[in-house]
């Protein structure tokens, strides 16, 4: 295998671009995607052009605008190369026309009441900023998405006015310190939790094909309590199917750095290489649905829900944020003594500041039905937004707002005690697996966000937060007379009112919740507790400012959100309906039916049936118990308000509960049940394939 060669050979990249396009040309795009600045539209026809000689040669037949509407995954419409000359003649074809305008049907797609439904028009507009790849024969170029009267109705349009907001700001902040950059990129890496379940396992459960994840199963006799999955020897199934998607992927110019065993049975993980944020975005989705691809090729079902099985680990996505010049330093980059390092200083205080700000918003990023299901235990962070930045930040951090010497710092190595072995150099900070949002030595890892979430209105929240704090902080010291002055006393004022919102112990601890209630930090641990805030005035007035969201736009993503929290869990609630009834029940009355046919059999000829008729009773109790919490359930489940709002606290207040207690009626029967009668895979089954 030949990687180098492999990599990227289904991209339309710069490497391609300049071989294919006249120089000015590809100098205009190169203007586009590094500085941002609008494409000649003239160039359109050339760079179509060659975009359609090259996918053809790839074996292309069709185009399709590939874009991500607030369905949280992606769309395309394929449209074939061919068209027909004044001659009759079949020809390929593909204009800039084609290239930079779509118009897919608008009123399909979720719009939160921007559009109604026989106003069917949208457009979708080429995103030159990210290259075209081939997918399926198909050449997909990257869109934005809007309505008829320009409203946005994507994920990609917030996340490129977000970048240009926090590059325009940190421009400005980065020239107080003389220095001239043309652009600052937010940089992603997006780790990629997953699970690999046998696909016949999965087959054979109604709940993981609709919903995603397990609405009943008793725990298996084993976990992941022995520790011995994480990064554990990878078994020879799995390895061929992650060897095959690092293929596919690095075809798509994904770069898939890291794979490894995760802390759950069957889960695993997969990290690329930082990208800037729209293109590590689009690679995110892209490797989504390869995951689920490939796995199928494999004889596995991929999940990407983030509570597949209760009682073990789920699965997040963690987005390590940081900020980069177009000449490639690092902002977030502390150096060997930050406390010396006024530029990586005032960018720390600036994501303090912003974090803290707008807690509310980045807890509403992450929000949906499955993500509530993860927050808070096995290793995922709680909801309450919190910083850990470490020992040596904290100390730097105390002396600035306490105005004391820092009598720390400098770089250290651990010796471990052996002479074979190297003295390691340790790291500025530790890691803090409970914090949502953690400093890492270079960057800000973003723990909170759910598996199967599109990472675009994480960052973004926190783009246009951090740019908000940036522009305050531009605004006070570009009139500064004595530059030096002005920024220790704006540094020092920010951290020691920022301050709250640092902390570097356990979140999972019920002492943390009661300290963190003290200081005054948000804690909605469910979804509809934390959306309500979402259009707050304050979070508009932000989004405002820098023109990412008009008040419409957000109102109607606030609609989309609570909307799509109780229509999952309406599905989840009929899905359990089902199986409890056409499954789960029928298969007790049969086990009872033995019990009573075994009881009857042995008293004929006088044997003991006191161990069939206790687990006969037990049987008849629980079954009992079940039907009650069914019907229970089918009241409940048949009354959800026609207002969003309303429908979703319903759902988190009333159904929530009520599948809880079907659920533990269900998995008490299933723990006494002979397992020749239960009708669907176990955690034992799904999670310990051979």
């Amino acid at each position: 295998m030949n990687v180098p060669e492999m990599f990227g050979s289904m991209v339309f990249n710069d490497h391609i671009m300049r071989e294919m396009l006249p120089k000015k040309v590809y100098q205009s795009l190169q203007n586009t995607m590094i500085e941002g600045k609008a494409l000649d539209e003239d160039a359109a026809d050339i760079v179509a052009a060659a975009m359609k000689e090259w996918a053809v040669g790839k074996g292309a037949t069709h185009f399709t605008h590939w874009f991500q509407p607030m369905t949280g995954v992606t769309a395309e419409k394929h449209d074939s190369f061919l068209t027909v000359d004044k001659n009759g003649s079949v020809i390929m074809d593909f204009s800039g026309k084609e290239l930079i305008k779509g118009e897919p049907d608008a009123s399909s797609f979720p719009s939160g009441g921007l559009r109604a439904t026989f106003e069917a028009r949208g457009y979708t507009a080429w995103d030159p900023t990210s290259y075209a790849f081939i997918k399926d024969d198909t050449l997909c170029i990257p869109t934005a998405f809007c309505s008829y009267t320009g409203q946005i109705l994507d994920k990609k349009t917030p996340l490129l006015r977000s970048m240009d907001a926090i590059s325009h700001e940190a421009v400005r902040a980065l020239r107080l310190f003389g220095k001239n950059v043309k652009r600052v990129n937010a940089t992603i890496g997006a780790e990629q939790e997953y699970f690999l379940i046998d696909k016949e396992d999965f087959s054979k459960r109604l709940d993981l094909k609709l919903t995603g994840r397990t609405l009943i199963g008793a725990p298996a006799s084993k976990g992941q309590e022995m520790e011995d999955h994480y990064f554990g020897s990878i078994r020879p199934r799995v390895k061929a199917f992650m060897t095959d998607l690092d293929e596919e992927l690095w075809k798509l110019g994904i770069t898939a750095k890291t794979e490894h065993n995760e802390v759950a049975p069957c889960q695993h993980e997969m990290a690329p290489i930082f990208d800037n944020a729209n293109k590590a975005t689009d690679a995110n989705q892209l490797t989504m649905e390869m995951m689920k691809k490939v796995a199928e090729r494999h004889g596995f079902a991929c999940l990407l829900h983030e509570k597949p099985f209760e009682g073990i680990n789920g699965s997040g996505k963690h987005n390590n944020w940081a900020l980069s010049t177009d000449d490639g330093e690092n902002l977030l980059d502390p150096g060997r003594t930050p406390k010396d390092n006024a530029q990586f200083l005032l960018f720390l205080t600036a994501v303090i500041k912003a974090v803290d700000e707008y807690q509310d918003l980045l807890r509403i990023s992450v929000a949906s039905a499955g993500n509530d299901h993860r927050l808070g235990a096995n290793e995922a962070p709680p909801a309450i937004v919190s910083i850990f930045v470490g020992e040596e930040l904290d100390h730097v951090i105390s002396s600035i707002v306490d105005g004391k010497p820092f009598d720390g710092g400098g770089s250290y190595r651990l010796d471990i005690g052996t002479d074979v072995l190297p003295k390691l150099a340790r790291d500025n900070s530790d890691r803090n697996r409970t914090s949502p949002f953690a400093f890492t030595g270079n960057k800000f890892e973003f723990r909170m966000p759910g598996s199967s979430f599109n990472i675009a209105c994480t960052n973004v929240m926190l783009n246009t937060a951090v740019a908000d704090a940036l522009a305050s902080f531009c605004d006070e010291l570009e009139g500064a007379k004595d530059f030096e002055a002005a920024l220790n006393e704006l540094v020092g004022r920010e951290l020691k009112a920022h301050r709250r919102i640092l902390f570097n112990g356990n979140g999972y601890s019920h002492e943390w919740e009661e300290e963190a209630a003290r200081r005054g930090l948000s804690n909605y641990r469910r979804t509809p507790d934390a959306l309500v805030h979402y259009c707050d005035e304050k979070n508009i007035e932000l989004f405002r400012r820098h023109r990412i969201y008009t008040r419409e736009e957000m109102e109607s993503r606030l609609e989309i959100s609570l909307d799509e929290y109780q229509k999952a869990l309406h599905i989840e609630a009929s899905t359990m309906l089902e199986m409890l009834r056409r499954q789960i029940l029928p298969a007790a009355m049969r086990f009872s039916a033995f019990l009573a046919s075994s009881i009857q059999t042995k008293e004929s000829i006088g044997m003991s049936t006191g161990a069939e008729n206790a687990l006969g009773e037990k049987v008849s109790a629980l079954s009992d118990e079940l039907l009650a919490r069914i019907e229970e359930l089918e009241r409940l489940s048949s009354g959800f308000p026609s207002d969003a709002e309303e429908a979703a606290f319903y759902a988190a207040d009333s159904v929530i509960p009520a599948m809880e207690a079907a659920r533990r009626a269900c998995d008490s029967l299933e723990a006494i049940t002979d397992k020749s009668f239960w009708p669907i895979p176990t955690y034992s089954d799904i999670l310990f394939y051979v």
